[in-house]
């Protein structure tokens, strides 16, 4: 029962981690319809801006608690400039354009990314300070689940309950659900449409480096390649949950992160890719829109 329990948790971590990555993924693709591929990437950039500011701080005596608050600060405010510049630079210039061509940009700026911090950084896992500490109240239960997993867990879960006020109750918001439902009509209501989207992607960034912070922290290292690999697990869990859906992107992470837990377990961790994705293709033929998607007719 124990090992059960183990497991449970460590699948509730890894789906809470996919959580909030695949929050930004539904968040843009609900407001303008377009997955942005190269949100892996700014996911990445927050991991690495906590790394140089960690050495730096640690190189001058800061430790604890200080040097994570500061380092996932400066982590935020980084990628939120790098997911304002992306939308801006890449995506708003081709925004009256097939959808083919924003797609290929995201794909491209993906790959630009990934090379550019490869040039500027290292090929190697760098090791990643573990900014999280150990709470005494946790002990009694340490040897089933870490402080790490408890912050994941309780992050993932305020970020979910804040978004969803975000977007129900304040005047952002609604120019969000405005805007995804009929962009010409929200420009004819006086909605600025360009900063609706440019403060989408500003939020989705500012969660994706939050994720990148708990999660290199959590694993202790942290690697260029890393966005690519978390991102493409993030957006299976946004299509699992229903794209579009910030509870289901929640529910999408952690019903993959309890799969691949219980395949890894039980059967082998060379598998548990495979059951995820099998579990995808299956829910999707009983419910194309995902688990809490929509079903919507095509505008011709």
């Amino acid at each position: 029962m124990e090992y059960f329990i183990e497991l449970f948790l460590s699948g509730l971590t890894r789906g809470s981690i996919y959580a909030l990555i695949a929050l930004g993924y539904t968040m843009v693709y609900g407001i303008i319809q377009l997955i942005n591929f190269a949100h892996g990437e700014i996911y990445m950039i927050g991991a690495f801006v906590a790394y140089i500011v960690c050495g730096v701080m640690t190189i001058y005596g800061f430790h604890g608690v200080s040097v994570l608050i500061i380092a996932g600060m400066l982590a935020i405010i980084y990628s939120c400039a790098y997911g304002y510049t992306l939308e801006k630079v890449a995506y708003r210039p081709l925004r009256g354009a097939p959808r083919l061509s924003p797609l290929i940009s995201a794909i491209g700026m993906s790959i630009f990314l990934q090379n550019y911090v490869l040039l500027a950084q290292t090929s190697d896992f760098l090791p990643f300070p573990a900014l999280i500490p150990d709470f005494e109240f946790m002990e009694p239960v340490a040897h089933i689940i870490g402080s790490a997993e408890l912050v994941i867990l309780i992050t993932t879960l305020v970020t979910m309950i804040l978004l969803t006020l975000l977007i129900k109750y304040t005047k952002i918001g609604k120019a969000m659900r405005a805007t995804q439902q009929d962009m010409s009509m929200a420009r004819l209501v006086g909605i600025n449409v360009d900063q609706v989207i440019s403060v989408t992607f500003i939020i989705g960034s500012a969660l994706a480096a939050i994720g990148g912070v708990l999660v290199a922290s959590y694993i202790g290292q942290v690697n260029f390649y890393i966005g690519f690999l978390a991102g493409v697990k993030a957006f299976t869990a946004a299509v699992l949950g229903g794209i579009g859906s910030v509870p289901g992107a929640v529910i999408g992470g952690l019903v993959l992160g309890l799969t691949e837990s219980f395949a890894a377990g039980y059967i082998s961790s060379d598998y548990e890719d495979v059951f995820a994705f099998g579990l995808l293709v299956l829910i999707l033929i009983l419910r194309p829109s995902g688990i809490m998607g929509r079903t919507t007719k095509q505008k011709v």
